[in-house]
């Protein structure tokens, strides 16, 4: 049975148009944050660049400390972007800017179909810091809190089928992919061609314990994308799709596939799958 997930065309990305402050709880420390898509969207890859100031009432801080990044659609945390400034935050001086960018996902969360849905949803942002070593909550210290009107995704996106070569849709919440698609020695996507540039965004893993030296193979139609050899169990890998590559039809093809195959049964103790694996692909994006 095919099986499809719904993708996009990307659009070069425009200096961002959406622009956010707040007064901070942290005296001398404000910030700005910006988003490199004109127009948010679920299931929208974009990014979000932010942009610390400090002012001559800012005091040093002494000890290390997180950046955490909330999106609360409703009571629910939708995701999280928790990171490491590129630079640390005991680092920071007064009267300094400190700016960095970083790739965040939407993920599908609309559902246009409810009868109370109005065209846009209202996700909450908070934006903070705190110290990775407390476990009482205590030192966390709000920067920025506000609100972002997500819209459904335009509706000429192109979809993506999973056409040959899938097994059936897997899930473990404990798993580091959380859901993936086992695929055969060669797996096979129809696209909707868009007739512009595209960015693709693949996330995947490989067993390492099975085929320590397996080779992964991209292709769009017959051509060779990306071949490589992963060296840890998971992969992400990102492509600027030009538009000739696509070529002319209404669709074209991504080809997955790989020069060696395992079958759990036979390397795996107690296991009972007799299927014969190839890879593990957990996200496609295309837009």
């Amino acid at each position: 049975m095919w099986k499809k997930i719904s993708i996009f065309c990307v659009l070069i990305i425009l200096l961002v148009s959406f622009h956010c402050k707040k007064k901070s709880q942290v005296q001398g420390m404000s910030l700005d944050v910006t988003f490199s898509e004109e127009k948010l969207s679920d299931n929208l890859i974009t990014d979000m660049t932010y942009r610390w100031t400090t002012d001559g009432q800012f005091t040093q801080i002494g000890q290390d400390m997180n950046v955490f990044v909330h999106f609360w659609h409703n009571n629910n945390l939708l995701f999280q972007d928790d990171h490491i400034p590129e630079i640390p935050i005991t680092e920071w001086e007064p009267g300094q800017e400190y700016t960095y960018s970083r790739r965040i996902y939407f993920p599908e969360f609309i559902d246009e179909f409810d009868p109370e849905f109005q065209g846009e949803e209202t996700l909450r942002l908070s934006i903070g810091i705190f110290s990775p070593l407390d476990t009482t909550g205590e030192s966390k210290q709000e920067i920025l809190e506000t609100k972002l009107k997500v819209y459904p995704p335009p509706l000429d996106t192109p979809e993506i089928i999973f056409e040959e070569g899938w097994y059936d849709l897997e899930i473990n919440p404990e798993a580091f992919l959380k859901r993936w698609w086992w695929t055969a020695k060669e797996a096979r996507c129809i696209i909707d061609n868009p007739k512009k540039d595209a960015l693709l965004v693949i996330k995947g893993g490989v067993n390492l314990e099975a085929l320590s030296d397996q080779k992964v193979v991209f292709k769009i139609n017959d051509r060779i994308l990306d071949e490589f050899t992963p060296e840890e169990s998971f992969f992400e890998k990102s492509y600027n799709i030009k538009e000739e590559m696509l070529g002319e039809s209404s669709e074209f093809f991504l080809t997955i596939a790989t020069d060696k195959t395992f079958v759990p049964a036979e390397v795996i103790p107690n296991s009972k799958d007799e299927r014969e694996l190839g890879i593990q692909i957990s996200f496609i994006y295309f837009r």
